[in-house]
Formats: structure tokens, sequence, C-alpha cells
């Protein structure tokens, strides 16, 4: 270990750091617990979530209530906790996807068009799995890579704001992804699908007006980036729609490979763009509580357009040139 090395792990000791070291080790300890076991207290803690984060609540209420207008208030609202539910359930699948022994996972999935994945595979030029942020995204993930253990994989991702648990989810998925690429890096994701890997890409977030294009998702305009398009444009790489599902009553999950698609990119990121949110529709329908509600999908407007949720502490931040 280097002296630059040594310096850092001192600093994730400090005593700012202790609660974040409490908490990995307490969704340690309780992967030990059988797994129906788990995903009860997911959904406890998930209804606690849902009832103590009220910014949390207002940004699903409000996503809720743009992309399922046709939902009367009680539906809503009974959407609304099984989404909690299903949040609070994830993150015990992110622990899992952690510590989980491959024999305690393994018996869970239910893996769909594997033969999809290979004839990608065999164009030599990698493949990029088009996730969406499903809340079991990472549980399968992991179980997938488990499917096609001969298959080297690597993931997308964004770095978390608390250095220490950005370490801990990154040493985690590279132990099992194999290999970890920043969001902000696209030409190390180019480097790994030209070493005929599998990339994990879900471009179904809402990461500003720059590098994006407007595009419906549930009828509503919301910025989506054109990452992928330039990624496959520099790679040459397939592109494999990756669709992940909670199955009811603890029966495990679903990890569905399509077919690649073809005709991608088309040359209009606008177009590309289009394809891929309804592509995600079509998941998010099959189980809509599933989804990652809980974030700000529309945050970024297109000009002219008032912001949907409120700020989080009582100030609004505008954009140069943003109207009031």
């Amino acid at each position: 270990m280097n002296s630059a090395d040594s310096g850092l792990r001192r600093h994730y000791l400090r005593p700012k750091y202790w609660p974040t070291w409490a908490g990995v080790g307490l969704f340690r300890l309780l992967c030990l617990f059988p797994y129906r076991w788990q995903l009860s207290f997911g959904r406890v803690l998930g209804r606690r979530i849902g009832h103590w984060s009220h910014f949390r609540r207002h940004v699903t209420r409000t996503n809720l209530a743009l992309c399922f207008p046709e939902l009367d208030d009680r539906q809503r609202m009974d959407l609304e906790r099984r989404v909690f539910e299903s949040f609070g359930m994830g993150v015990m699948e992110e622990a899992m996807a952690f510590w989980m022994p491959d024999a305690r996972l393994q018996p869970l999935a239910r893996v769909e068009g594997e033969a999809n994945l290979r004839a990608a595979l065999a164009r030599g030029k990698g493949v990029v799995l088009l996730a969406a942020h499903t809340t079991s995204l990472d549980i399968c993930g992991r179980l997938a890579s488990l499917s096609v253990p001969d298959v080297g994989s690597a993931f997308s991702y964004r770095e978390n704001k608390n250095p220490v648990l950005d370490s801990v989810i990154r040493r985690s998925r590279e132990r099992f992804g194999g290999g970890a690429a920043p969001r902000s890096d696209p030409r190390s994701m180019v480097r790994y699908l030209r070493e005929n890997r599998m990339l994990w890409f879900a471009p179904d977030q809402d990461y500003g007006p720059q590098h994006s294009v407007f595009v419906p998702f549930f009828g509503t305009a919301a910025a989506s980036i054109t990452a992928l398009s330039r990624i496959v444009r520099m790679s040459g790489a397939a592109v494999v729609p990756f669709q992940t599902q909670r199955l009811p009553n603890g029966r495990g999950y679903l990890v569905r490979f399509a077919p690649a698609l073809e005709g991608f990119p088309s040359g209009n990121d606008t177009r590309d763009a289009s394809r891929v949110n309804r592509l995600i529709e079509g998941w998010v329908k099959a189980a809509p509580e599933q989804y990652l509600w809980t974030h700000r999908r529309f945050k970024t407007r297109p000009p002219g357009q008032l912001r949907l949720y409120r700020p989080k502490r009582g100030r609004i931040r505008r954009r140069p040139g943003e109207p009031a």
C-alpha cells in the first residue's frame, strides 16, 4: 500500500464517517438473515422512509401524478405506498448484491434470453446492457453476471457524495462486476467494450441540460442523455435491452436479455432517446411500483417551463436566464 492509499484509509476513519461505517456493518449483518426476512425488513424500512422524508414523498407524488393521470387519488396513494416499500426492499437488495454469497443468490434468478446476449457478444465489439433504474437493478446486475460467468462485465456509475459510501459501493461492484467506469469518462466505457465485455448503462435519470435532449417520458418532456448513442458510435457495441423485475411473493427476480436493437444509433439523438424512453416505459408499466420514482426525473425543464418540484430547503436556485 502506498502512502497516498494509507492516508486515504485514515481519512475514512474520521469520526464524521462513523455513522456510515455503522450503517454498512448493520446491512452486512442483515444479509445473514433469511431472504424473505430481509424483504420484510425492507418493506418496513421503505414505509418509514416515506413517512420521514417529506421531500422524497413530494417528488414521488409529483412523478406519479404526471405519469399516471388516469389513476384516482386512492389508487395513486396505494401506488405511492408500494413505491416506498419497493424502495426499502431495494436498499436491502443492494446489500445482498454486495455481500450475499453466490450460493444463496443464484437460485433467486430467472434468466431469459441468454441466447440474445451470446449472439450480441459474438459480434466481438462488446455489449451495452440498456437498463432502467428499478429498485432491484443492483441485485439483478449481479445475478446477470452469475448467469454468464465467462463474460467480463463492467458498470457505469455516478460518484456518491459520501466518499466512504462511494468506496464501499464501487469496490463491491468491482468485486462482482469486474470493472467500473465513471459516467463522466465515456472513453473508459469504450475501452471496456472493446475488450468485448458487458457494460451496464441506465440512461433514465436527469443529469441536466448538457448533452441531453427533451423527449417524452410518460407524456412529459424529460431531459434525456444522449451518451448511449455516443458510446455506441465510438465503440460499435451492440445494445441489448436488459429488463429487471422483482417477482412477487419472494420468488426471486426476472433477468431478461432482449434481442439487440437494430438500427441503433440512428444518427438522430432525439429519435434514439425517444426510442429508449418508450422501451423503459414498457418495463415500468409491467411493475410501476418498482421504478425509482423518488428521483426527480423531470427536474430540468425546457426553456420557458416552470419547475415541477419544490426546492429542498425553501430557496430556489435558478440558472442564468431561467424564468422566475
